[in-house]
């Protein structure tokens, strides 16, 4: 489930909007993960621009901000994370590190080998890893790098309950290998991969999503956008809960060779 899901019914965007607007993370993810997989990357070249793409409320910009000491520009399609990743950065004292971009990480106007660092939490699904890659190639400078979470199997026989949700919810996902090999396509070294443990989806993820689903129950009655809405992040969550053995979200670490 995401705030800019693309394709949705009718009346589906407000009421994801309604449900994720005020939260400070909309997918897995934390920022001891977001560091562990920056140290693997070391060294990130400099001279060149960090982005930080489909960077929603900017929990991740924030930590890299803060660890790089360089600027950052976070892009996102949707403007009130944006707004709110703006706030937050002023009261963190990052109001001059962080830069904000209403556009598609697939729509960058950034110019030819000017990219040190791509980053992308739980956003590339949205295009797909290799459109995305394609993108980004020329963007990047030689030696450059690219960190992306991607939801991906970790078994070729999942349990069918997981495997008819996420049929369901994103029929794009393949597994790890699939992922590399979609990479290396592309062009890219793999430097590692490293899985979200189950905690950056209960912590930092589910529990304020929990709250926020419970002040919103009485709403749904006369919504039925919302209603749905609610019944597949339950769904996702029990999913989750029973087979989280199954899947993951794995960061996929990559340089572009000099």
């Amino acid at each position: 489930m995401n705030a800019g899901e693309q394709g949705a019914p009718p009346g589906t965007e407000d009421a994801l909007e309604l449900v994720f607007a005020p939260l400070d993370q909309v997918g897995p993810g934390s920022d001891a993960t977001t560091l562990a997989a920056l140290a693997e990357l070391q060294p990130i070249p400099s001279g060149g621009a960090i982005y930080d793409l489909g960077c929603g409320p900017g929990r991740q910009t924030l930590a890299l901000a803060r660890e790089l000491g360089r600027p950052i520009t976070a892009v996102d399609v949707n403007r009130t994370f944006l707004d709110r990743l703006i706030v937050r950065a002023e009261a963190l004292g990052l109001g001059e590190a962080v830069a904000v971009r209403e556009a598609s990480m697939v729509a960058l106007d950034a110019a030819p080998d000017s990219i040190d660092l791509i980053w992308s939490e739980g956003a590339v699904y949205i295009v797909g890893v290799e459109a995305a890659l394609r993108h980004w190639w020329p963007l990047l400078r030689p030696g450059g790098c690219v960190a992306f979470t991607e939801l991906v199997w970790l078994t070729d026989s999942p349990p069918e309950p997981a495997a008819q949700f996420w049929r369901y919810a994103y029929p794009g996902m393949t597994g790890v290998v699939d992922t590399q090999l979609a990479c290396v396509r592309q062009g890219y070294e793999v430097v590692a991969t490293r899985s979200l443990p189950a905690e950056d989806w209960q912590e930092g993820y589910y529990q304020p999503l929990s709250r926020r689903i419970e002040t919103l129950r009485p709403r749904a009655a006369d919504w039925p956008e919302l209603t749905a809405v609610l019944a597949e992040i339950d769904d996702e969550m029990a999913v989750f809960n029973a087979h989280h053995g199954s899947f993951a979200y794995v960061f996929f670490l990559l340089r572009k060779p000099a």
